[in-house]
């Protein structure tokens, strides 16, 4: 076997058809994860579920940051329950075949670049089950300048929470450090929660919780997306200005309304809030989890 196989990845990913990493997974365009930063998560959702992708979305997850939105292409780490004879083997391979230093969780770690989130499967191991404490949260940190979601534990959150330029899903926290389990792969498939997670996915965690959308469907996502914010401003703007009542916005839309919108769109257009800090999560029921920080 071999940790981070560029092969392997591009096997697994085939719809992808734009650029790739060097490891290849794919990276969407920073262009892309720009615009996701304001998507709401059932926007997107409604997108991959039309695409019979029903089993991308992840929710009940401690944060440190509710107020910010976590968006960036995913490194994915997989880990299991310890057993000495396979342990002493992935050890031994990673530190004489492949160069690898320290610990397991490092290994992934050391891989991140800017704009990467790590997404471990830690099958919600929370005791003994920490990932990352201040440290590695740091090294993440200054690597991706996102964050993590981690599906298992952290520790040192007093810490973490002052991180800048971090945001963390996990399911628990713990003093305890992590023990008793043993990385089986990076970069490979990996189970959270109920969802499926690939590397290069797209990884949108906003208050309602944390999707994992396909690099091909992730500019299909943010053009939907702009498209029901403008026509949610423009329904807006004619209620306040009485020229239509709540039923006829909350309906389907005559062909004159239809026209309105198209010559109002003429004038106005996502760039118009581009001052907005989208990285902040302002229109969402509090229905993901337990807020830190």
């Amino acid at each position: 076997m071999k940790f981070n196989n560029r092969d392997d990845i591009i096997q697994l990913t085939p719809l992808w058809q734009g650029e790739r990493f060097p490891d290849g997974r794919p990276r969407v365009p920073d262009d892309i994860l720009r615009r996701m930063q304001r998507v709401v998560t059932e926007e997107a959702w409604a997108v991959l579920w039309n695409h019979n992708y029903h089993f991308q979305f992840e929710g009940d997850w401690v944060r440190t940051h509710p107020d910010r939105v976590l968006v960036g292409r995913a490194v994915t780490g997989v880990f299991v329950p310890h057993r000495p004879d396979l342990h002493d083997y992935l050890m031994d391979y990673g530190h004489n075949e492949e160069k690898r230093i320290g610990a397991m969780n490092s290994w992934v770690i050391e891989t991140l670049v800017k704009d990467d989130v790590i997404v471990i499967d830690l099958f919600g191991k929370v005791y003994e089950g920490t990932y990352s404490g201040a440290n590695l949260s740091t090294a993440i940190a200054t690597r991706t300048g996102r964050g993590q979601v981690i599906y298992g534990g952290i520790r040192d959150m007093q810490q973490i929470v002052d991180i800048p330029n971090a945001v963390t899903f996990c399911k628990g926290c713990d003093p305890t450090p992590i023990r008793n389990v043993m990385l089986t792969g990076l970069n490979v498939p990996c189970r959270i929660g109920a969802a499926t997670c690939m590397p290069g996915d797209v990884v949108l965690g906003t208050m309602s919780g944390v999707l994992f959308i396909p690099p091909h469907l992730a500019e299909e996502v943010v053009e939907h997306s702009e498209r029901t914010h403008m026509r949610e401003r423009f329904s807006h703007q004619r209620l306040r200005e009485g020229i239509y009542n709540s039923s006829q916005m909350d309906t389907k839309w005559t062909e004159e309304i239809e026209a309105d919108f198209e010559e109002w769109r003429k004038s106005h257009s996502m760039e118009d809030e581009e001052g907005v800090d989208w990285s902040k999560q302002t229109d969402q029921s509090d229905a993901g989890g337990t807020l830190l920080g």
